[in-house]
């Protein structure tokens, strides 16, 4: 009983022992960790403090930097609008491929509008051509009418005083008064001549006369009748001209 004790007693002195020489050991241990915590700390508070300066300076930075970037930004605007109008002006200025059908279409317009035109211009040609044709048919006509308007006018002039008032004189009358009336309707005029002044466009001079009472190229006399048709000669006037 007495050895067991002892051993107990051992057990527990060693024990004790071992327990002063770990808190002993702790101590030790425990001094230079408080040391390396103060400097800790105080280089904590250092670092804090250059970090706050920085933290200043950082967001000065970040500042101007937001500046640049909006810069920055509004000039990428700027040119991205310049190449958003560059392209839309080669979208739009570019002629775009037609369909075949749209060519098709477009070629026989055009040769629709090329042979309109040709035939409004062969229409406007065929009218003058015409209208010539009508003038130069209606002027040989008269032509021929002009030697019978002559004798109706000899044969009045021929007629005596006495018989000027008989009916068949009075019928020769009114018939060539009808002729000249119808040629006259249809745009025969006789060109004057007696008293005027020679002009070579309407006149054909055959006889020329002194006298000094009529003045120069004054026509004196006609021998036969002029006649135009609307604004054309279809006979000269046949004259005898003064000095």
């Amino acid at each position: 009983m007495s050895d067991k004790m002892s051993k107990e007693d051992m057990v527990k002195e060693a024990v004790e022992e071992a327990k002063a020489k770990a808190a002993e050991e702790a101590r030790e241990d425990k001094a230079p960790e408080d040391e390396a915590a103060g400097a800790e700390s105080a280089d904590n508070e250092a670092a804090e403090g250059s970090g706050a300066d920085e933290a200043s300076e950082k967001n000065a930075g970040e500042t101007e930097t937001d500046d640049t970037v909006t810069d920055g930004s509004e000039e990428t605007a700027d040119s991205s609008e310049e190449a958003a109008k560059s392209e839309k002006k080669k979208i739009f200025g570019k002629k775009n491929k037609k369909d075949k059908k749209d060519e098709k279409i477009d070629e026989l317009t055009d040769r629709l509008t090329r042979q309109m035109a040709e035939f409004d211009n062969f229409r406007k040609r065929t009218e003058k051509e015409k209208v010539q044709m009508y003038e130069i048919g209606a002027k040989d006509i008269i032509e021929k009418i002009l030697p019978v308007v002559d004798n109706f006018e000899r044969g009045l002039t021929s007629v005596p005083e006495e018989e000027k008032s008989s009916p068949f004189a009075e019928g020769m009358e009114k018939i060539y008064k009808q002729l000249m009336t119808t040629l006259e309707g249809i745009g025969v005029k006789p060109i004057e001549a007696v008293g005027q002044e020679f002009d070579p466009e309407f006149h054909n001079a055959v006889m020329h006369v002194e006298d000094e009472e009529l003045g120069d190229n004054i026509i004196a006399e006609e021998f036969q009748k002029g006649y135009m048709y609307r604004d054309s000669v279809v006979r000269h006037s046949m004259v005898k001209v003064a000095n």
